[in-house]
């Protein structure tokens, strides 16, 4: 199952920059939009075309998906109990791993998008938290169903977790975590990240 998961997970960073449908002014659909825009922007500025500026072109896509994704609440929700046991400097160590390796899974797909589409289909809030259902449409017609999860921070509304086909992004990777950690120890699992996020 994991390995179809890290299939499908993908697209959630694709999904973040190619958002298309109805949106609320304000609310959680408006927002991905926005993010939607400024990557769309980046994907296609001439001036950022070419081998020679795919470190600038990822730079600002990144900073732009940082607007949208709280990475400390996802770190937070797929370390668990673990998270409560570590200092601030680790945790702040960790929220910068954890981007950093779905940052290295992840972005170049985004440049490889090939005509999947995405419809939006309904919006819900309760209160600080908010759910996007949509479903993306492949170039072959397969229909796969995404969950974005929201939570308002700061006045402003941030993904924490991505559902693709019901399997929850934070819930694979805490699985995972607590997997390791049960086999070695936290700083084993500190050393695996590293160690996938310098191979990449």
């Amino acid at each position: 199952m994991h390995q179809r998961v890290f299939s499908y997970t993908s697209i959630f960073v694709l999904l973040s920059f190619l958002f298309t449908g109805l949106a609320f002014g304000g609310g959680p659909t408006e927002k991905i939009r926005e993010t939607t825009d400024k990557i769309i922007s980046i994907l296609k500025d001439s001036s950022l075309k070419g081998p020679d500026k795919a470190t600038e072109r990822k730079a600002l896509i990144r900073k732009a998906v940082d607007e949208r994704f709280d990475w400390e609440e996802m770190a937070r929700r797929c370390l668990a109990r673990e998270w409560r046991k570590r200092t601030q400097e680790e945790k702040k160590e960790f929220v910068d791993l954890f981007g950093k390796l779905l940052e290295r899974t992840y972005l170049d797909k985004v440049e490889g998008y090939s005509g999947e589409k995405v419809v939006y289909e309904n919006e819900k809030i309760e209160g600080d938290y908010a759910l996007v259902k949509v479903k993306v449409v492949t170039s072959k017609g397969t229909e796969i169903p995404v969950l974005y999860k929201l939570k308002k921070k700061d006045g402003d509304w941030l993904v924490y977790d991505i559902s693709i086909e019901g399997v929850s992004l934070v819930n694979n990777y805490r699985v995972q975590f607590r997997s390791i950690i049960a086999r070695s120890s936290y700083k084993g699992l500190v050393k695996k990240l590293k160690k996938k996020v310098e191979s990449k």
